[in-house]
């Protein structure tokens, strides 16, 4: 047998006979990995070097050094915390005219029904968590120039300009505001109704939320007539013609979660029956007046 005459002839017979890749042979790259910054109790004195904050833990950033158990936030308390209420905001996930076209187009959403938070859910292309804070549909007005579907829609907060395209291609759009029952009932109708619990009503908006909702342009808590007529004058005011028939589409009573099916029903998948309300008792309070809902 001809000896080999260098290292790189080895090296080439060798991946000559091997497989080209192995589990064992893998790596990965350089750098990719990043060893840990190892903490060690000389490093964490932070300027103390005896008594018993040696060792302690260190105060977070932004804090103005003095007297330890007797911080600035505590002598001076009149300053809010920073972010002091973030548990208590509500999301809109986004969700723009582009990809409601391209869920239009694929056969996701069907045009001749009311569009809305269940439908939206049921696509699975759409999320809505309820115990985030997500308190329904945003809709951006990114693809306005592309939307040319005719669709009847409710969202939960809307710009005017996603508006104005949603009834240019001669469609209809309400807001709407949903509690947090009511959005658990919406986003997964199937868990709730298997669940046995009636369909619950939807509340009127908190104080903070219901200078936006009363406002016309956002077609929610106004007289129809008075809808219509800015309607109108949206079309003006950007310049196209106003469908009549746009009027005549589906849309929800106020306090509905689902369209078609009252507060108060029984839904039974196995049946396929819905089941109403029949005690005096009963119908009286899923009748009476919006309530605002006063949850934070």
């Amino acid at each position: 047998m001809k000896s080999l005459r260098s290292s790189s002839e080895q090296a080439l017979k060798y991946v000559e006979k091997a497989s080209r890749i192995k589990i064992a042979d893998l790596r990965d790259n350089p750098g990719a990995r990043v060893a840990g910054r190892v903490l060690r109790a000389s490093m964490n004195q932070g300027g103390h070097t005896i008594g018993e904050l040696q060792r302690a833990a260190k105060p977070p950033l932004g804090w103005i050094w003095g007297d330890f158990f007797r911080p600035w936030h505590r002598m001076f308390p009149g300053d809010e915390h920073f972010n002091g209420d973030i548990n208590l905001r509500r999301e809109y996930p986004p969700l723009s005219l582009l990809e409601l076209q391209r869920l239009i187009d694929l056969g996701y959403l069907d045009t001749s029904k009311l569009i809305d938070l269940s439908a939206l859910c049921g696509t699975k292309k759409f999320q809505c968590n309820p115990s985030q804070r997500q308190f329904g549909v945003q809709l951006t007005d990114e693809g306005a120039g592309l939307f040319k579907s005719k669709v009847n829609l409710e969202v939960q907060w809307a710009s005017v300009s996603a508006i104005a395209a949603i009834e240019k291609a001669g469609g209809k759009i309400r807001t709407a505001y949903y509690d947090l029952e009511s959005l658990r009932a919406a986003c997964d109708p199937k868990a709730w109704f298997l669940s046995g619990k009636p369909v619950p009503p939807r509340k009127a908006p908190p104080h903070q939320l219901v200078s936006y909702y009363l406002l016309l342009l956002f077609r929610y808590l106004a007289e129809p007539t008075k809808i219509a007529e800015s309607e109108q004058r949206l079309a003006e005011l950007v310049g196209y013609e106003r469908s009549a028939e746009s009027g005549d589409l589906e849309e929800k009573a106020r306090d509905q979660v689902f369209l078609g099916i009252p507060s108060g029903s029984l839904v039974s998948l196995a049946d396929r029956k819905v089941f109403y309300p029949t005690t005096a008792t009963v119908e009286e309070y899923y009748k009476q007046q919006l309530i605002a809902d006063h949850s934070r």
